[in-house]
């Protein structure tokens, strides 16, 4: 049995597969807030409540915001905050007596994707997050990769390719740069730059809802497609993927399926591009469980 757990910033979720991918066990708590200690307790009750509901002891494999710091061993980068510069991986294996481990929430998207999802058998694939941020994971031959920063996969915090026009001026973004992808393709960024060009304040799903109806909410997704083509076709150039899988909450715009391949022609360095772009088959399941198949075969 894999045991997968997905560290949120509201909610911890556990879930328990059998060998071949069928849930045996599923539960959820709420994220206890910017108390560390409190959090690992919450991880380790989960666990142990799955194991007492399946019979069964099981390997864990955990997703978390942020990275394991190749320098420290502790998390960094989180955007729960209270996990930066704590070494979660060590206190987990304590708590459950066991090894834990533990990838990038992004990286077990493209992992659960690439497994048994979307992207099922494909050697390479791209997993990416649009929704309040903007992330990345990269799998190969069924490995999510980590990278030597432990940043592979961190497409979001690229700048946009090639700006002009309306992507001006570069928009600021908390890492301190300017004008990133995910300042642009995230929901916020959407919705940022419907008010640019509007005057209206209206969340991402809202404008999305209203394109078919609203010419001004069509040209915001127009405007989003082109720039997600120019986006991932540096991706294509550089990783030359089988699959690209979409997920968050602004992946489940279908235009994008129909319009993005069609828009990165112009940007990728072929006569030809023969990467699928598809949406999530797991949905928000994808994190959680690809946290369990951090224990697969090829882990």
């Amino acid at each position: 049995m894999r045991i997968g757990i997905d560290l949120g910033g509201t909610k911890i979720e556990a879930i328990a597969l059998a060998e071949d991918g069928a849930v045996l066990d599923r539960r959820r708590v709420a994220t206890p807030q910017g108390d560390y200690p409190a959090t690992v307790a919450a991880v380790a009750r989960l666990v142990a409540d799955v194991e007492t509901a399946t019979g069964q002891r099981g390997s864990v494999g955990v997703g978390t915001p942020g990275a394991l710091s190749r320098a420290t061993g502790r998390i960094k980068n989180a955007n729960s905050t209270c996990l930066n510069g704590q070494p979660l991986r060590e206190d987990l294996a304590s708590a459950f007596g066991r090894p834990v481990r533990m990838a990038n929430d992004a990286n077990c998207f493209a992992l659960s994707e690439a497994v048994d999802g979307a992207a099922a058998g494909a050697e390479v694939v791209f997993g990416v997050i649009l929704g309040t941020g903007v992330g990345g994971g990269i799998v190969v031959r069924g490995q999510a990769l980590t990278g030597a920063n432990a940043i592979a996969g961190e497409w979001g915090h690229n700048p946009l390719p090639q700006p002009a026009g309306d992507d001006l001026p570069l928009p600021p973004c908390y890492c301190g740069r300017s004008g990133c992808i995910e300042n642009y393709l995230s929901g916020p960024g959407m919705a940022a730059d419907h008010q640019r060009h509007t005057g209206q304040q209206r969340l991402a799903h809202d404008i999305a809802a209203a394109a078919a109806r609203e010419p001004a909410c069509a040209a915001t997704l127009a405007r989003y497609a082109e720039r997600l083509a120019r986006a991932l076709a540096g991706v294509i150039n550089l990783l030359d993927p089988d699959v690209i899988v979409l997920g968050g909450g602004l992946s489940n715009v279908e235009r994008w399926y129909v319009e993005v391949p069609r828009l990165w022609q112009a940007h990728v360095f072929s006569d030809r591009v023969d990467t699928r772009l598809v949406r999530h088959h797991h949905g928000d399941s994808s994190g959680v469980r690809g946290a369990a198949w951090l224990w697969g075969s090829n882990a």
